[in-house]
């Protein structure tokens, strides 16, 4: 088992954002939680992550992680692109990609190449501010920022939100592909159907809580799967 997260329970005062949630990953799986807005999905990878205070455990690659620090877990191998990108827009394309190797030592001049390769329009605009980027184009550099973490683990949070539907389809098929490269996957998501479609597994979350969980056929077709997505039960 890659990650396991046991028991993680998440407070902003009294609001109680994640109930005693427990989740788990086996190497190079894809696995998505669903849920309606407000339901703590972005709360539950922020947690993982170790930039939100929790209790309960998690165990990353059987270590217990959870009094880690969130740059020990991003040098772990742990590595999340959050919503709304957060790249640097005042720096270059390539000063962003940089930041992403920040935590390690070596040189990366390679590695940047090879993601220029999977990513032309970065190369194309790798002297630009990244502020110029369009909306797809800064999620690429997102992604490429964090795969120069040398993640084990990719967090995903929400990385289809704003994009037009060729770039949501175009982002869904790299992240078949990378996983298709060996890379693990935790993807929050609000496009249910593409989701479940990319994902092996899937959780679905209602109120803080896992209301539903199993494989994405098995979630497809289970017709609650609506009533907890859209806060009808």
């Amino acid at each position: 088992m890659l990650l396991e997260v046991q028991g993680l329970d998440v407070r902003y005062g009294r609001n109680h954002a994640v109930k005693s949630i427990d989740l788990d990953l086996e190497e190079q799986e894809i696995v998505t939680v669903l849920g309606a807005n407000g339901a703590g999905k972005s709360s539950l990878l922020k947690a993982i992550q170790g930039t939100e205070k929790s209790s309960g455990r998690v165990i990353f690659d059987g270590v217990d992680i959870s009094n880690w620090s969130a740059p020990k877990r991003v040098r772990s191998g742990l590595v999340m692109v959050p919503e709304g990108r957060q790249i640097f827009v005042s720096l270059s394309v390539h000063e962003n990609l940089q930041m992403g190797a920040y935590c390690r030592a070596s040189e990366v001049g390679d590695e940047i190449e090879a993601i220029y390769e999977r990513f032309p329009n970065l190369k194309e605009r790798r002297h630009m501010p990244a502020s110029v980027l369009s909306g797809g184009e800064q999620q690429m550099l997102a992604i490429g920022r964090a795969l120069l973490a040398r993640p084990k683990l990719m967090m995903l949070d929400e990385p289809s939100l704003g994009l037009s539907p060729i770039l949501v389809k175009m982002l869904f098929e790299m992240i078949e592909e990378l996983n298709r490269d060996g890379l693990t996957i935790l993807l929050v998501e609000q496009n249910t159907h593409k989701a479940l479609q990319t994902a092996h597994r899937g959780y679905v979350l209602e109120l803080g809580k896992v209301a539903l969980s199993g494989p994405s056929e098995t979630l497809r077709e289970n017709p609650r799967l609506e009533e907890v997505y859209l806060g009808q039960s």
